[in-house]
């Protein structure tokens, strides 16, 4: 019986963190896609992808999960560049063009 409730809990937990982590990316996609209109650049395959997943402490000083995004846009039409969306939880810190600029984060 404690065998289950546990195992249940643990489902329940990685349901979760499943769902939370979708949200999250879709935030980072919809970041990356405003970055692009902005700047008047082509977003490159539509869609973010996860680079680092940190604990990290927020501005309340609880812990946060910061995670880096990194994407591909194109500003001629011919050449492949990188750009970066990091998030704490659900929130945007910040987006750039330029993965090495990420990585400070």
């Amino acid at each position: 019986m404690f065998a289950e409730l546990i195992i249940a809990i643990l489902l329940v937990a990685l349901a979760a963190f499943w769902a939370d982590s979708l949200a999250a990316r879709e935030r980072a996609n919809d970041a990356a896609r405003e970055l692009c209109t902005r700047r008047a650049i082509s977003l490159l395959d539509e869609t973010v992808a996860l680079a680092s997943r940190r604990l990290v402490r927020g501005a309340g000083g609880s812990l946060t999960l910061r995670r880096t995004y990194t994407f591909d846009y194109c500003e001629d039409g011919y050449s492949r560049a990188s750009g970066f969306v990091v998030m704490e939880g659900r929130e945007v810190i910040t987006s750039g063009l330029g993965r090495q600029a990420a990585w400070w984060h």
